[in-house]
Order: C-alpha cells, then structure tokens, then sequence
C-alpha cells in the first residue's frame, strides 16, 4: 500500500511537471523558437559616425580570428575601433596593432586603463576607458563586441540600419558559440535555449515589455542613451554586465532589441567541462541576486522541470505505473521538441534533444557550484581577475 501511494504521487508530481511543460510551451513567450533576427531594417539616409569599443584582457589566442572582422567592415560611413588592453600579460596589445598594420582596414587605438579601482566588476571598468577614447569622435553609435568575436563584412551595416529603421537605443545579437568539442555540443545550444527561457527575445523587444537582457558580445548602444542611462558607471558593480547595461537602458526609456545571430560569431574555444563549467558558475548565482531563497526555488524548479520527466519513466516502468510513466514521457517529449529548433540552429544532431535532462543537471550542479563559491568569499572571476561580493564592494557614489 505504501508504495502504490508513493507511485501515486509521484504520478501527481509528474503531471505538475508536464503542465509546466506546457505553460512553458506556449505561456513563455516562445522562447523556444529561433526566429527572432536583426528586425526589418532600411539604410540610412546617412550613415552615422560609429565607435567599436573592445576590451581586452589576456586575448592573444583569439584576437587574430577576431579583430581582422572588425577592422575589414564595410561601412559607408565613418568608423573606428578602440582596442582596450587591459592588463593583458600575453602581448594582446601589441598583437592588436601588429593585425592592424598586417591587414588595414577601420582605423585602430589601442589603450590601457590601469587597474581598476574598487567597485568595478568585470570588464566594464575597461568599457568605460574605451567609451572615453570614442567621445572625443562624436560618435552616434557605440559598438561594445568582446575580442573573441568574429563579424561578417557587412555586420555593423546592418546593426546600424536596424537599429534606425526600428528606433532601437540597443540593438544586441547573442553571438552563434563554438561548438566543436564533445562537451560543446552538449553545453552550448543549452546555455542559449536556457537564457532564452529567462528572458524571451520576443518579450525584450516589445514595447511596454519589462523584460531587459542583452548579450555582450554585439551590443550596438546610441551614445546618447549611454549618456541618458549613465553607463557603465551605473552598472560599475553588475557580474552579468549585458543584462544590467539593458536594464539600464529601459529604465531610462530606452528601446532595447535581443535576438540571435547571423552575422557574429564567438571563436573561443570551451575543449573541455571544466572550461564550461567556470563560464556558468561565475555568474550563476548573480543572476539568482546571491539570495538563497531564489538558489532553493532554482533547484527545485530545474528538478521539476527537467529531471522528473525522465525519472517518471523509468519510476513508472520499473514499479507498472503506466500513467506515471506515460506522463513523464509527454513531459519528456515536449521537452525535447522545445530544444530541437536551437540544435538546428547550431547545426547540432537531433539526438542531443532527449539529452537536455542530462545537461540541466549539470547546470543545476553549476549553479550549486557558483552559490557556494560565493559564500566561500571568494567572489566572481574574470580572466584571473577575482572581485569582491557585491555586499563587500564599496558604494563610490
């Protein structure tokens, strides 16, 4: 009798599970769909003056995939890109201007800003150096793309007239990730269906809408909004800097566009689970805005969601509970259809879908991870760089 009632509810547990998935199907935005690119857009009359700010630190193994983009785009109007080198030890300053005399193209300035003082998290201390090199240029647009970013030839041209034709302050493109390695593969496709999830393109870019989230790599900012929005020193303490550089824009008033990419491409390599699991865990529990509570209710919703389904199969059929494991099976299978799309979008096979219960627990554990690492003090890194709490970084004004 016990254990028909523990079959029982589970089985009540599993329908919650697929109801959901259901919800989360069709109540969610459609996050789950790929569709969402550069809107329509027109060329300008015109075309305005645009600064690209890079920050750089340590990036000499990705910089000569990278920079060449930018410096060979074909922009009718006037645009130059600053280079920040900032801290780098591996030479990436001096490679940056060895590409720039090898290949020509936009004009280049590399600078440095020196450490960067208490309060500052991230790269956005050397986005701010950057910004401040590009005001002397009057530019109408910031382009702010990481250095392991690659861009096709007409990439800004297309940002930018989107950007006019739709009226967008912000227009970012979540880069298409390397997926090359075995873990890749299983990783990638999930980190962006899971930010999609959070935050659904669709949602973003509709007017009245409070959901705000960017993507770091290709974020084409009106320099006036930066002013209005004041960033980055708004920003100066945020881990997750592209969501917060968002949120910053529409509390100003901002319009803000999100959507994937055609036209940019990270080339940095995660070979292995370690290199992956240091990506997710530095600002996992950032996001869960380091309360435990939010940590609690994360766990038990990933279990929810995405474990129970194929534990009701396996509960189900190893106990004859036939409902319990059908049930679990169309959560499973809806599941799994949710994902294929961003698998084709990566040009992943469509057996990697019923494998996304295997993944979200590994982010589950990357989560964990990430939350006791805060609570050990030993705060968020990056690129060897070690920050403070947020409850220990200073308030400069």
């Amino acid at each position: 009798m016990g254990q028909t009632a523990a079959v029982s509810a589970f089985l009540w547990i599993t329908v919650v599970s697929l109801a959901a998935w259901c919800w989360l199907l069709l109540g969610q935005g459609f996050f789950w769909r790929t569709d969402v690119r550069l809107p329509r857009r027109r060329e300008p009359d015109a075309w305005p003056p645009v600064c690209v700010v890079v920050p750089a630190r340590d990036e000499a193994e990705v910089l000569s995939a990278a920079l060449p983009s930018l410096l060979a785009q074909d922009y009718p109007g006037r645009a130059e890109v600053f280079l920040v080198d900032d801290g780098s030890t591996d030479g990436t300053g001096d490679l940056a201007r060895e590409l720039s005399r090898r290949h020509g193209g936009l004009p280049l300035t590399v600078g440095s800003p020196g450490e960067p003082p208490a309060g500052w998290t991230g790269k956005l201390w050397a986005v701010r150096y950057g910004i401040g090199l590009a005001r002397a240029r009057e530019p109408v647009y910031l382009l702010l793309t990481d250095a392991d970013i690659a861009h096709t030839p007409d990439s800004l041209r297309e940002l930018v007239a989107a950007a006019g034709t739709g009226g967008f302050d912000l227009v970012s493109q979540m880069a298409r990730l390397r997926v090359e390695s075995t873990w890749e593969r299983l990783v990638v496709p999930a980190f962006v269906y899971f930010f999609a999830q959070l935050y659904p393109f669709r949602w973003i870019g509709r007017d009245g809408s409070r959901t705000a989230a960017a993507a770091g790599g290709c974020v084409l900012l009106r320099a006036a909004m930066a002013d209005e929005a004041g960033v980055p020193d708004a920003i100066r303490h945020a881990v997750i800097d592209d969501v917060a550089l968002a949120r910053a824009v529409k509390r100003a008033g901002g319009r803000v566009w999100l959507g994937l990419a055609d036209r940019v491409d990270s080339v940095r390599p995660y070979p292995n689970l370690r290199d992956l699991w240091r990506m997710v865990a530095r600002s996992a529990y950032a996001q869960l805005r380091h309360q435990l509570a939010l940590l609690l209710g994360t766990v038990a919703g990933l279990a929810l969601v995405y474990l129970v389904p194929p534990a009701a199969v396996v509960v189900g059929l190893a106990g004859g509970g036939t409902a319990t494991a059908v049930t679990g099976a169309l959560a499973w299978a809806v599941m799994a259809g949710t994902y294929v799309p961003m698998l084709r979008y990566y040009r992943q096979p469509l057996w990697l879908a019923p494998l996304l219960p295997f993944t979200a627990s590994l982010y589950l554990l990357m989560t964990v991870d990430s939350a006791v690492r805060h609570h050990r003090g030993r705060g968020a890194a990056w690129k060897g760089r070690t920050y403070a709490r947020p409850d220990a970084v200073p308030d400069e004004g």
